[in-house]
């Protein structure tokens, strides 16, 4: 739910009102320069669902590499024959060692955490990075040079089964599941549609655990209704849920899910836990020290 500019500016300077927790990650849904200029600070809390929201990214993977929601589907519908050739046990299925999965701006913290899954089922990973992060080993000359590379900080960094690309296009043309882990603002909005599907091959599949609106949405269901790709699965769309007349209902190669890759029991106290500690620490030091500032 978005903070509306309108009610921020309803304060004063001078306000009681200091401090906005943003209980969760994202914090595109408030007003920061309304709030720098009613010098309220924003805090958010980035680091509490990293493990299940990467857990929630696989399991789409796991899922789709054995079509295990159409053949679930096809059970329901009594059709589990397994000599009858447009029954379950037809649909694609695949092991996922030596698949490529590509990470939209996976090296922060959750992309990071879906390589490290991927790494240990076998998979070989592709991340895409927007800027240079400095200087790696040329395989071939064994020199130093600058590659596109993670930051020799990085607990990826080098690794033998990572591959960095400032080309996105690269990543998409090889990956046989793309999983995108980009924030939400003005540059990703609505940058992920016709134009990169369309790369991806057709029988790769498509995972959104970030933000819906990352995804041009209809640009993604016109690819899908011509079976541009093999499928997408959805754990954020541009309206949660989406709207009553979305094609998204309907299309058999979409999984979807209602946000809940943040929602595990262990999840919701940690997101608790840390919202309080930002709050005892802004209280604590005379609100010289909020534990994550955004603003």
């Amino acid at each position: 739910m978005a903070l509306p500019s309108n009610a921020i500016e309803q304060f004063s300077k001078n306000s009681s009102i200091k401090l906005i927790c943003e209980a969760g990650t994202g914090y595109n849904n408030i007003p920061l320069d309304t709030c720098n200029e009613k010098q309220i600070q924003v805090c958010n809390v980035p680091s509490y669902s990293n493990d299940a929201v990467a857990q929630t990214a696989i399991t789409y993977i796991m899922n789709f590499a054995m079509n295990m929601f159409q053949q679930q589907s096809m059970l329901n519908r009594g059709n589990g024959d397994r000599s009858n050739f447009t029954g379950p046990f037809t649909l694609p299925l695949m092991e996922l060692n030596n698949k490529t999965l590509g990470l939209v701006g996976g090296s922060g913290r959750i992309g990071t955490k879906v390589a490290e899954i991927g790494l240990v089922l076998g998979m070989n990973i592709i991340i895409s990075r927007r800027n240079p992060a400095g200087l790696a080993t040329d395989a071939n000359t064994n020199d130093s040079t600058t590659l596109p590379s993670l930051p020799d900080s990085h607990k990826l960094f080098n690794h033998p089964n990572v591959y960095v690309t400032y080309d996105i296009n690269e990543l998409l043309e090889k990956s046989d599941f793309v999983s995108i882990h980009t924030p939400l603002n003005n540059d990703t909005k609505n940058s992920f549609g016709t134009n990169q599907i369309t790369k991806m091959k057709s029988t790769a599949y498509l995972i959104n655990t970030s933000r819906g609106k990352v995804i041009n949405e209809n640009e993604l269901i016109d690819c899908l209704e011509y079976n541009v790709i093999a499928g997408a699965g959805l754990d954020v769309t541009h309206t949660e849920p989406p709207v009553s007349d979305s094609k998204l209902w309907s299309l058999t190669n979409v999984v979807l899910s209602p946000h809940i890759g943040w929602k595990r029991l262990e999840t919701r106290q940690r997101l608790v836990d840390m919202t309080t500690d930002n709050i005892e620490s802004y209280i604590n030091t005379n609100g010289n020290n909020c534990i994550n500032v955004v603003s």
